[in-house]
């Protein structure tokens, strides 16, 4: 189902379990923001006792990895509670996302996860995903040379 607003704060704990280094207000918020545009949507799943799955997407009109089109939807997240795994509720909520992504004109569907996550990665691959490429992003931070900083 597609979640609403007054979903956002519980669907928060779950996100957490993607992106544990953000507060749930912070989370509460992203999700709001989701939930405030054209271009994003969120999907949970919930039983007697709650929120137990739940899906962000979008779309991303920059390039994505391996694909060919513009815009592409693209899956941001996807959790489900640790106790309810394995049951199909992640796989329905993607297909969700995917059926979102289709009626906003997408051909085509992409995600990514950390290369350490091998549980995301078979994941990704049981449902249908392909494997597109694989690479180490680095950075540097720059320091400025002693002297004049400025325009010049």
């Amino acid at each position: 189902m597609r979640a609403t607003k007054k979903d956002a704060k519980a669907l928060a704990e779950l996100v957490k379990l993607v992106w544990p280094e953000h507060s749930e207000a912070d989370l509460t918020k992203i999700i709001l923001e989701y939930m405030d545009s054209d271009k994003s949507a969120v999907f949970a799943e919930k039983r007697d006792e709650g929120f137990i799955g739940v899906a962000l997407c979008c779309l991303h009109h920059d390039y994505v990895e391996g694909c060919e089109t513009s815009p592409v939807g693209y899956l941001e997240g996807v959790s489900v509670k640790e106790d309810c795994r394995n049951r199909g509720v992640a796989r329905r909520l993607v297909e969700e996302c995917e059926n979102w992504a289709r009626d906003k004109g997408c051909r085509e569907f992409a995600s990514d996860c950390e290369l350490n996550n091998t549980a995301s990665q078979n994941f990704h691959l049981r449902i249908g995903f392909q494997d597109q490429n694989r690479i180490v992003c680095f950075k540097k931070d720059l320091k400025h040379k002693s002297g004049f900083v400025g325009r010049r």
